[in-house]
């Protein structure tokens, strides 16, 4: 039951944060957010969740602690402040709040905590942690080439590090960060662009870790085992990979292809080049995954094994699957 409480604290705390019209408000929803996640992450099966809670505080703790630095400095001294000065103290705000998000190169706590935690809360982490920081750079009308900065960096150190992993969890963190390049990019169009790929992002990282978490799957040499048993687990679960990379047949497709126009349209094709080449490359670490069960060599059992099938993410694959279609009709129709 307390996980409830906290649950709903966790919630608020971002709720706070995004609506707040001070610093020392944002600052304080944080705070909130971050002392409610880390009872989320105990748990009694798993010996390493608590190494992670204690790793996740430490960094969450140092960016909060530079955050506030920053927010006091310039409060106290906004008056009599020199702009080289004001800038300083926006880069120092934006790199606690990049660092709260995990974005590259200050992401290295990022793939340490996911590995020590359960699907449920690597859920959490991939997706809702990532409201409030996002919400907080916009706010803070972050300067273009620090931008364009951290998404080149993210983008380099997602594909390089996600190359030779054999966890899922780690795997789908470096996914993650290659992604917060794109949001990162979006940062310069509007929230509503944002948003837009935020919840196609959510709906598809949903289905992935509900997939995993029903079968689990925890590193790459048990997906041969696991997705062999169901033939529809398999077809979702490589339809969703595909979709998390980008491929047009899919929802994935769409937030990527508003991006790539806008940026094109502005000025702006060189940086829509590099997204691009690097999540291929993304896409090829997705690929990997699902390859073996898909090559001739591949041995299948004779006994059949059934897992059961949820209504419920049945109803969301079939959005992922055919939200495009329907997307692309109703932007015609508009």
């Amino acid at each position: 039951m307390y996980k409830i409480l906290f649950l709903n604290s966790m919630v608020l705390g971002t709720l706070i944060s995004i609506s707040s019209y001070s610093w020392l408000s944002m600052w304080m929803g944080l705070e909130i957010n971050l002392l409610s996640i880390i009872p989320l992450f105990s748990n009694n099966k798993n010996i390493f969740s608590s190494e992670s809670a204690l790793k996740y505080f430490i960094t969450q703790a140092m960016a909060s602690l530079i955050l506030l630095m920053a927010i006091l400095l310039l409060l106290l001294t906004n008056e009599f402040i020199h702009p080289l000065m004001n800038s300083s103290l926006k880069v120092m705000m934006d790199s606690a709040l990049l660092t709260k998000l995990g974005a590259a190169p200050f992401h290295f706590w990022f793939p340490e905590v996911i590995e020590g935690l359960n699907w449920t809360n690597s859920f959490i982490l991939l997706t809702w942690q990532k409201i409030a920081p996002m919400i907080l750079l916009m706010n803070n009308k972050i300067n273009s080439k620090l931008i364009i900065m951290m998404i080149v960096i993210s983008l380099t150190i997602s594909t390089i590090s996600g190359m030779n992993q054999m966890s899922i969890r780690k795997i789908l963190a470096y996914s993650s960060i290659n992604h917060i390049a794109w949001m990162l990019s979006t940062l310069m169009i509007s929230l509503s662009t944002w948003l837009f790929y935020f919840l196609i992002y959510w709906i598809i990282n949903m289905n992935i870790v509900f997939i995993l978490n029903s079968t689990k799957t925890f590193f790459v040499n048990q997906m041969n085992n696991i997705l062999l048993k169901n033939k529809l687990v398999k077809f979702t679960f490589m339809t969703n990979l595909l979709s998390l990379g980008g491929l047009p047949p899919f929802l994935g497709f769409l937030p990527k292809w508003l991006v790539i126009n806008w940026l094109v349209s502005n000025q702006l094709s060189m940086i829509a080049l590099v997204l691009i080449i690097f999540t291929l490359i993304m896409t090829f670490i997705y690929t990997r995954l699902i390859l073996s069960s898909l090559t001739i060599s591949m041995s299948e059992m004779m006994t059949k094994t059934e897992i059961p099938n949820n209504i419920a993410i049945i109803f969301i694959n079939t959005i992922s699957l055919l939200g495009l279609l329907f997307c692309t009709f109703s932007f015609n129709l508009m």
